[in-house]
């Protein structure tokens, strides 16, 4: 998938009004994502995106332990958005994530997340969250 479909698929499935706030999403979401995550499964999840959208798995050093509420909290604050906002294009980002690396690569994502995290990759971007 190339940047300025991702991009797109984002700023689509998330309602958002511009390529602008789709990015802060996908920023937001993926440098999170990437708090959470060992730095070196970071790395790999980022080899498998477009330049662009991989180097915001790679602004932080992770390892860090947070819950799955803390996760969508951070993504308020960085984004800003309001929570249930921010709940709803970190979903987006994530069922676009799903789609645009393999199926391993997110099978690896996963094993290093808890169990709460499961709902996140599983939901897609619309309807009932969990």
């Amino acid at each position: 998938m190339q940047y300025e479909e991702f991009v797109g698929e984002v700023q689509h499935r998330a309602r958002l009004g511009s390529e602008g706030e789709a990015v802060r999403a996908i920023r937001a979401t993926l440098a999170t994502l990437a708090e959470r995550l060992p730095k070196d499964e970071a790395e790999h999840l980022a080899a498998q995106l477009p330049p662009g959208i991989g180097s915001y798995l790679q602004e932080t050093n992770g390892s860090e332990r947070f819950t799955l509420n803390h996760f969508f909290e951070r993504v308020a604050t960085r984004e800003p958005a309001d929570l249930a906002d921010a709940v709803h294009h970190a979903r987006a980002v994530i069922s676009v994530l799903n789609e645009a690396v393999t199926a391993g690569q997110i099978e690896q994502v996963r094993n290093t997340l808890s169990d709460e995290f499961n709902p996140l990759f599983e939901s897609g971007s619309e309807g009932r969250f969990g």
